[in-house]
């Protein structure tokens, strides 16, 4: 594995002077981020250099809300984390450093964030799809309240991945995440996933190592499969004819785990693949771009 702090002059513009309070040492560790910008609805890798004979034995944090699961690596800390899409101004990340015989100290930093430009897709549905009937509200309710609890819990597993994620689908992107979706003339949603093109039965391969937390059939996402990757980490395949495990499954990268479909509100079979850390929705593609946040432990680009 890399070392990733080698390269510690590649987060130089997104240092901060530390911020701390509590016994530690006058001057606090480093904080950093990749990407230096990141957009609305992404992952972020942030990371803690200590300074040489600081005797940290632990940290902790949050950045907008969710929790922070740092891992000691090499000479360093790292964790992955999320900025809302509904992000309009900086975000704070709080870190709790613990040391050995030691008071903790509390460092802030404020990441920067860049708005997320996205287009507006246009579908025509049956009415019933576009508008709910009331009858199904009750239902819909607590179809999303079971989803996110799936999300919280994935706080509280390990991280279960090491090698890079891989793709669900070999077919091209045909809807963004973030998307505006104008159902029948009406802005209702946005399309919180990415959608590859794919033939009806095709095979949906898991993107990484994780547990199968949650099989079922939904109001919007038809038959639906959630991953827990732990350390926060939730992903999602949707809209499928048919899942091949049961919650409890460990599954590995690429481990086929269900068959393209048509389930759920859509107009043609696909792949919708969806990401989370905890509460908040982010792009799926952040998973396996080169060196992207979630390679934790790697050195990141300059």
């Amino acid at each position: 594995m890399p070392t990733p702090f080698r390269c510690l002059a590649a987060f130089t513009l997104c240092l901060v002077p530390a911020v701390a309070t509590g016994q530690g040492p006058a001057v606090a560790p480093q904080v950093a981020w990749w990407p230096r910008a990141p957009l609305q609805g992404s992952l972020v890798r942030v990371v803690v250099h200590p300074f040489a004979g600081d005797s940290i034995t632990a940290m902790q944090g949050e950045l907008a809300g969710e929790p922070l699961h740092f891992e000691r690596f090499a000479d360093g800390f790292q964790a992955l984390g999320a900025v809302p899409f509904a992000a309009r101004d900086p975000v704070t990340a709080r870190v709790v450093i613990e040391r050995a015989a030691v008071g903790d100290d509390t460092v802030r930093a404020t990441l920067p964030v860049a708005r997320r430009r996205v287009p507006r897709e246009r579908l025509h549905v049956a009415p019933q799809y576009a508008q709910p009937p009331e009858s199904l509200t009750e239902r819909i309710r607590v179809e999303q309240e079971m989803v996110q609890e799936v999300r919280q819990r994935a706080h509280e597993t390990p991280r279960l991945w090491r090698a890079p994620f891989v793709r669900p689908s070999p077919g091209v992107v045909t809807s963004v995440f973030g998307e505006a979706r104008v159902f029948n003339e009406v802005v209702r949603s946005r399309h919180w996933g990415v959608d590859f093109a794919a033939r009806w039965g095709a095979p949906v391969r898991a993107t990484s190592r994780g547990v199968v937390a949650f099989v079922a059939d939904l109001y919007y996402s038809g038959t639906t499969v959630l991953l827990d990757h732990g350390a926060g980490l939730v992903t999602g395949y949707f809209h499928l004819s048919r899942v091949l495990v049961v919650p409890g499954d460990t599954v590995d990268a690429g481990q086929v785990i269900g068959r393209v479909g048509s389930s759920g509100r859509v107009t043609k079979a696909h792949l919708h693949w969806f990401a989370a850390y905890g509460g908040i929705s982010v792009d799926p593609l952040d998973l396996i771009r080169p060196n992207g946040p979630a390679r934790l432990g790697s050195a990141s680009p300059p």
